[in-house]
């Protein structure tokens, strides 16, 4: 692993100044920031109040203010504002947004409360305590992230070696149904292992990527979104999509997830043949983007370049490199920060920053496209990877100082 020296050089190197890059980030975080206070204003009830229970979901094309969905288990998205606000907190340190994360943290407390309803589990708690632990160290934080993992646990199938992802889908699928989107969910089982002592969870989410691993890719490193295995023997049956354009074809978000998932998965076990992976995944997808580093929805849309494109995936790829630019040599890691900066700056331009078209930070996400649902939207988890990003890569910058 690098040391903190190396990401400070590496930082240097991205241009002329290190205060003009500095700069450059403190005003996305400031745009940001101010966009988060005016949507805590606007969702504030006739007597002032806010209603911890209702959180930002999307802004369909066209609209501007954002659709708010009830936090329940079926809302996989409903943990994001949550953390986007400890993010902006984060950057700012203004207490009063503190605050309102708290409460905003609190009311997702009681999905880890109730039967399991599918793998999301692991976005709403992960995304939203996992920040606020960090920030906080509070054990109420804690203890929801390790019940959490207990409730992940549940939908591991041994023989399979992977959680299943949708227990409703199983007849659909004809089997043991394991999407890519998983391997973010790892990171609560592994958070809880560290946390609570119970090897039980690592080795769960270690055996759940070595499956991934295994068969979820095609020998290009391109994934599916979605694995299928028999339920009683755990033998692999095949590899199909349902959010992307066909079985063959890598659609974007998926594949940021693998790109977020391998590297924090060798960030928790050290384990060389995660980050050769993580590698692997992150060249296809870096090697076939358009100029401006914003993917299409899916790379091999036959309507490519009158598409539509996944700001959403470009989000989490960006806070992904940063964190895998610390792992690999200098020569690659002063690459892949170099090109999280340029996706950075791309998505700070005029052409994908909300501004003034809505209440959002960014525009232009695909939530599902054979289901013709969020199209060219502005959503939640888009903001969220953005906030992340810029956070971690304000941290890799020198100090102005230097």
């Amino acid at each position: 692993m690098k040391k903190t020296l190396s990401i400070v050089a590496m930082a240097l190197c991205l241009s002329t100044t290190s205060t003009a890059a500095s700069f450059e980030i403190q005003g996305a975080i400031d745009y940001c920031a101010q966009k988060v206070k005016s949507t805590l204003d606007e969702m504030r009830r006739s007597d002032g109040t806010l209603d911890y229970y209702r959180v930002p979901w999307h802004i369909l094309k066209g609209e501007k203010q954002w659709d708010l969905q009830d936090i329940n288990r079926e809302n996989w998205t409903c943990g994001f504002w949550a953390g986007e606000l400890w993010y902006v907190y984060a950057a700012t340190g203004d207490e009063r947004i503190r605050q309102e994360a708290e409460r905003f943290t609190a009311a997702l407390d009681t999905l880890t409360r109730q039967p399991i309803f599918d793998h999301d589990l692991g976005f709403l708690i992960h995304c939203s305590n996992g920040p606020a632990l960090k920030m906080t160290g509070k054990d109420c934080y804690k203890q929801t992230i390790i019940r959490a993992a207990e409730a992940l646990a549940s939908l591991y199938n041994p023989k399979a070696g992977t959680m299943l992802s949708w227990p409703r889908n199983v007849k659909m699928f004809g089997g043991h149904n394991t999407i890519m989107d998983n391997m973010i969910n790892l990171e609560t089982l592994f958070n809880a292992a560290r946390l609570s002592g119970n090897q039980r969870y690592y080795d769960i989410a270690v055996s759940h990527a070595t499956t991934t691993m295994r068969h979820h890719f095609r020998p290009d490193y391109t994934s599916y979104h979605v694995a299928v295995y028999d339920t009683l023997t755990g033998n692999f049956i095949h590899g199909v999509t349902h959010q992307g354009y066909a079985n063959n074809t890598m659609w974007a978000r998926g594949q940021s997830w693998a790109i977020y998932g391998y590297t924090m998965v060798y960030r928790e076990t050290k384990d060389p043949v995660f980050l050769d992976f993580a590698q692997k995944v992150t060249d296809v997808y870096l090697k076939r983007l358009p100029k401006d580093l914003i993917p299409y929805w899916d790379f091999d849309d036959p309507k490519i370049p009158h598409s539509y494109r996944d700001v959403s995936s470009a989000c989490v790829v960006a806070s992904a490199l940063i964190e895998l630019s610390q792992y690999v040599n200098a020569d690659k890691g002063e690459r892949y920060l170099d090109m999280a900066r340029r996706m950075l700056k791309s998505l700070g331009s005029k052409k994908y920053q909300s501004r003034q078209h809505n209440s959002a930070l960014l525009l232009h996400s695909v939530g599902n496209m054979p289901a013709g649902t969020e199209i060219d939207a502005s959503i939640c988890y888009a903001d969220y990877y953005y906030m992340e990003a810029l956070v971690r890569f304000k941290k890799a910058l020198p100090p102005p100082s230097l």
